[in-house]
């Protein structure tokens, strides 16, 4: 008999069992980013399409929260905005912080809500938090076309309020929020995938962080022996940074700002380490 003929095969995609636990597989998201902006595209127009009104929720749910804002921490609780106008000053912690709390509510839910997907099919697992991070954004621009209308209404109406040179450097803020929700998702939805009860504490503890964010007071409203306490949230400079920035009122400090920037990377490193960790094996645990 004969040799049977030897068949030279390549392959474009080598499946293997073991990773770095320190992989953030950046040129494979690259190759795959077709499906990414698939996914990004399902999350937006699978969210409301059910919906009569659908993408104008986008709109009401900040003007919503806002009026609540001023009718209780305005009105009843009288809580000081250091002399802006109410629904500017809430507005304006409204946009940032929604999200926040959207990138990092949805991220926390990876592993849960795509288990059948990822047991069926290969592709970079990291792709599902990353499009919850850019489908956000596009929930954030609508939300800040709200907040610009407030604010150039009563940029008008009031000569004070004007903004300043650090308008410019807004797009970082924003980078620099959603690298911080992005990493603090990635390591809620690997603990949550073994331990369930984390889940329930999750949107308390949004909630929770929020009251320890000056969205709805000024730091100066904070008395002096308690200051230190909302400035170890790494979230405050940033809002704080986009209040000055439009407003005028609140403070832009680069050394908070490096503090945010270092809390964002020390948790993203422990983020993708329990991520590609958990990925191992979730199928066995979700």
């Amino acid at each position: 008999m004969g040799n049977k003929p030897t068949i030279n095969q390549s392959w474009d995609t080598i499946l293997v069992s073991k990773t770095p636990l320190l992989n953030f597989p950046v040129r494979e998201v690259w190759r795959y980013r077709d499906l990414l902006m698939m996914f990004v595209k399902r999350d937006v127009v699978t969210l409301y399409k059910q919906t009569i009104l659908g993408p104008v929720w986008f709109f009401i749910q900040p003007i919503l929260t806002t009026i609540v804002y001023i009718v209780i921490f305005g009105g009843i609780a009288g809580i000081s905005t250091d002399g802006v106008p109410r629904v500017l000053f809430y507005s304006a912690g409204i946009v940032l912080w929604n999200y926040f709390s959207e990138v990092f509510s949805t991220t926390s839910r990876t592993f849960k809500e795509s288990a059948g997907l990822f047991g069926k099919v290969y592709f970079p697992r990291i792709i599902v938090p990353v499009s919850k991070v850019l489908s956000g954004l596009l929930k954030f621009f609508v939300q800040m076309l709200f907040f610009l209308c407030v604010f150039f209404f009563f940029s008008f109406k009031d000569s004070t309020i004007t903004p300043n040179s650090y308008i410019w450097l807004v797009p970082l803020l924003v980078l620099l929020m959603a690298g911080l929700s992005l990493a603090l998702g990635i390591i809620f939805t690997s603990l949550t995938s073994k331990y369930r009860d984390l889940t329930f504490l999750i949107q308390f503890g949004v909630q929770l962080l929020m009251y320890a964010t000056p969205v709805i007071y000024p730091m100066s409203a904070i008395p002096e022996k308690y200051r230190i306490y909302i400035e170890l949230n790494p979230i405050t400079p940033i809002v704080e940074a986009f209040r000055h920035a439009f407003l005028g009122t609140g403070e832009w400090s680069w050394i908070g700002l490096g503090y945010s920037l270092i809390v964002s990377l020390v948790l993203g490193f422990i983020g993708v380490v329990l991520f590609n960790r958990v990925e191992r094996t979730f199928m066995d645990t979700v």
